[in-house]
């Protein structure tokens, strides 16, 4: 799972300072299936842990309002705002936007759950989440040049393990990105601040985040 060596932006977990809790938002590729799906789960997990919606609102950074209208499918939530909400509630990001699935699934290009930024190029889709007893999140990363997408520490002990298909990125610790290439494969804590910013078009990964 988000510039100059030391992003602006906050990507891929950050998202307190949209409110609002919308942006680029939540992708068409499942629509309103998705939007439900997400307010589902939100709810769910947020009764799980027994919270009121006004803790979750301010554990996550987010207006009441806000929360109150991701939960009755009213809202279309950015990325920035389901990591917010995935941290306060001590869930993987996957366990907000992706449904359960069979034993074989195939997901092809251009299909699966997929999340906008609210300032960067870059749009994730959920390949496999974590099922029970496992600690792993599989995404596919889809980002062009501009504004990186600057990361919020994930849930403490989590690792992220990329690998770049296509393009090329300065991914890693927002003090210390590496440039990576086709082929290029690179892992770092995911509970410390970290970048990712495409420097070529249509650059494409694969993130793998691991629980602990």
């Amino acid at each position: 799972m988000s510039d100059q060596t030391t992003p602006a932006t906050s990507p891929n977990g950050s998202g307190h300072s949209n409110d609002s809790g919308t942006g680029t938002g939540t992708g068409t590729g499942t629509g309103t299936e998705l939007i439900g799906l997400i307010a589902t789960s939100i709810r769910r997990e947020r009764e799980r842990s027994g919270l009121s919606m006004a803790e979750l609102a301010r554990r996550a950074g987010i207006a009441k309002s806000t929360l109150s209208q991701l939960e009755s499918g009213a809202g279309n939530p950015s990325v920035e705002t389901l990591w917010a909400l995935g941290v306060a509630l001590n869930v993987p990001f996957s366990r907000l936007v992706d449904p359960p699935r069979p034993a074989v699934r195939v997901v092809r290009a251009g299909e699966g759950p997929v999340t906008h930024s609210e300032h960067a190029e870059y749009a994730a889709t959920a390949l496999s989440s974590c099922p029970p007893n496992a600690r792993r999140d599989i995404y596919r990363i889809e980002a062009q040049p501009g504004e990186a997408r600057a990361s919020d520490p994930h849930m403490p002990g989590t690792v992220e393990h990329v690998l770049i298909g296509a393009g090329r990125a300065l991914v890693g610790p927002t003090e210390a990105p590496v440039e990576l290439g086709p082929g290029d494969y690179v892992s770092y804590p995911g509970d410390a601040p970290h970048v990712f910013r495409a420097l070529a078009p249509d650059t494409l990964a694969v993130i793998v985040m691991e629980h602990i």
